[in-house]
C-alpha cells in the first residue's frame, strides 16, 4: 500500500522561483497515494501556471476566493477543513510574515488562517532575506506554534546567483518529511494514557487553600501532543485559567485537591498504557477544614496543622504492569540530579523530566522549558531551552522509543 494512501494534501504556493519545483513534489504525493488539492496566490503564476499545477494534481487549482466570470465563491473554510495536512512550499518571506502575524488578504492565507489541520511549513528566498533577524523570528514564531513543523532551507547556488542558505529543499526531501509526518502521527493509535497537569488545591476554609503557582501548560501540551500521534488521552487537571485541550481523543477530568486526582488517575491506570504525572501535586493539607471563613478579628496569629498528602506517581509505581510506562517530573532548586535520580527510584518510573527554578525560561507559568531527561540507566538527556510545545514533542518521542 503506497505510504500516503487516502490521505488529503493541501499544498499552498507563494510567490517565489522554487515554484517551478512544486509539480515534481505533486507527482511524488499522487504516487504516494495522497489526493492533493493546490492553491496558489495571485503572485506565484508568474512563476507557474494553473494549468501546469491542474494538469499534474487533476484538480481545479484555486487562487482567487472567487471566480470573475461566474462568481462561484471558493470556499476557504471548506478547503481548509478538507484536508488531513497543509504543505506550503515554497514560502517566501512575505508570505511568511504574514503567516506569523495572522493577516490574510489572499485564499492562501486566509485557508491558512482557518484549517485546523497541521502544517508544513517550507521557507524559499534570498540568502539575505533568510537570514535577517526578522525572517528568522518569523520562523521561530512559526516553529513554536502547534501543529507546525518548519523545514530548514539548504545551502546551494540560488537565483540571485549568491551562493548560501536559503534554498528550498528538493521535492524528494519534502515527501519524506511529509511521510514521516504521518508515521509519526500515527505513532500511538490504540494506546491510551493519563496525564495529570496543573496545581492541586488544598482547603483551608470556604474560601481559602494551599496550593502553587502551576498554570498546567506543560501538561496540557503533553496531553495535546499524544493526542495528535493517535492516542486516547485522560486529562486530569486541577483547577487552570489557560483552555482545555478540544481534541476529541482528550478525555478531561477536573478536580480540585490531591485526593481528586489520585482517585481519578487509580480508577483508569489499570486499562491504560501509562501515565505521565505532569501535575504541581500539593505535598501537604490541612488535618481538617475549616467550615466558614476564617475571621482575622482578635487573632494575632494562626497555626494550620498540616498532613502528608499521598504521592500519586508513588502509588501507580506500587502497581504498575511491566509494559506500562510512568513518567515523573521534577522540579528543583539544590542538588537537581541527585534528587530527581532518588525519585525516578522510589516512583518506579521509567524516565523523569528534570526541570530547575534556576534555568531563566524554565518552571512555572512560562510559555517555555528547559529539562533533562533520566532514565533507569541513568543516562541524562539534556534539551535546550524551547516552547512547551517542543518540550512535550521531545518528552514523547523519549516515551514512544521506549514503546518500541
Amino acid at each position: 500500500m503506497p505510504s500516503l494512501d487516502g490521505k488529503k494534501i493541501l499544498v499552498g504556493i507563494s510567490g517565489g522561483i522554487a515554484a517551478y519545483k512544486i509539480p515534481s513534489l505533486i507527482r511524488l504525493l499522487i504516487k504516494e497515494g495522497a489526493e492533493v488539492q493546490v492553491i496558489q496566490t495571485p503572485y506565484s503564476k508568474n512563476f507557474i501556471t494553473p494549468l501546469t499545477l491542474s494538469t499534474v494534481s487533476q484538480k481545479p487549482v484555486y487562487s482567487d476566493f472567487f471566480e470573475q466570470n461566474t462568481g462561484d465563491w471558493h470556499s476557504h473554510i471548506g478547503l481548509a477543513r478538507n484536508c488531513d495536512l497543509m504543505v506550503i512550499a515554497p514560502t517566501t518571506a512575505n508570505t511568511l510574515s504574514k503567516m506569523a502575524y495572522g493577516q490574510a488578504d489572499n485564499l492562501l492565507l486566509a485557508v491558512y488562517l482557518a484549517t485546523p489541520a497541521p502544517v508544513i511549513v517550507v521557507p524559499a528566498m534570498d540568502v539575505d532575506m533568510y537570514n535577517h533577524p526578522a525572517t528568522q523570528n518569523n520562523i521561530k514564531i512559526l516553529s513554536d506554534r502547534q501543529n507546525h513543523i518548519v523545514l530548514e532551507a539548504e545551502e546551494g547556488e540560488l537565483a540571485s546567483g549568491l551562493t548560501g542558505k536559503g534554498r528550498m529543499p528538493e521535492p524528494e526531501t519534502i515527501l519524506q518529511e511529509i511521510i514521516l509526518f504521518f508515521q509519526k502521527k500515527n505513532s500511538l493509535n490504540g494506546k491510551t494514557f493519563i496525564v495529570t497537569a496543573g496545581p492541586t488545591y488544598e482547603k483551608i476554609d470556604p474560601v481559602r487553600f494551599i496550593g502553587n503557582f502551576s498554570s498546567g501548560k506543560m501538561g496540557f501540551a503533553i496531553a495535546e501532543e499524544l493526542a495528535f500521534r493517535g492516542a486516547e488521552v485522560h486529562l486530569v487537571s486541577g483547577h487552570v485559567s489557560i483552555p482545555y485541550p478540544i481534541q476529541s481523543n482528550i478525555t478531561v477530568h477536573k478536580i480540585m485537591s490531591t485526593v481528586e486526582m489520585l482517585d481519578v488517575v487509580r480508577k483508569h491506570f489499570p486499562e491504560s498504557d501509562g501515565a505521565i504525572f505532569a501535575a504541581a501535586v500539593a505535598d501537604f493539607r490541612p488535618v481538617s477544614t475549616i467550615g466558614s471563613k476564617i475571621k482575622r478579628e482578635n487573632k494575632a496569629s494562626l497555626e494550620i496543622k498540616l498532613e502528608k498528602n499521598p504521592d500519586i506517581a508513588a502509588e501507580m509505581g506500587k502497581i504498575k504492569k511491566d509494559k506500562q510506562i510512568t513518567v515523573g517530573f521534577a522540579l528543583e532548586m539544590n542538588n537537581e540530579l541527585l534528587n530527581a535520580s532518588k525519585k525516578l527510584i522510589s516512583k518506579n518510573l521509567n524516565f523523569i523530566v528534570l526541570n530547575s527554578l534556576k534555568d531563566k525560561g524554565a518552571g512555572f507559568g512560562t510559555d517555555t522549558n528547559k529539562i533533562t531527561i533520566i532514565d533507569k540507566n541513568n543516562k541524562k538527556t539534556v534539551f535546550e531551552l524551547k516552547h512547551k510545545r517542543k518540550v512535550a514533542e521531545d518528552i514523547v518521542n523519549y516515551l514512544v522509543d521506549l514503546l518500541k
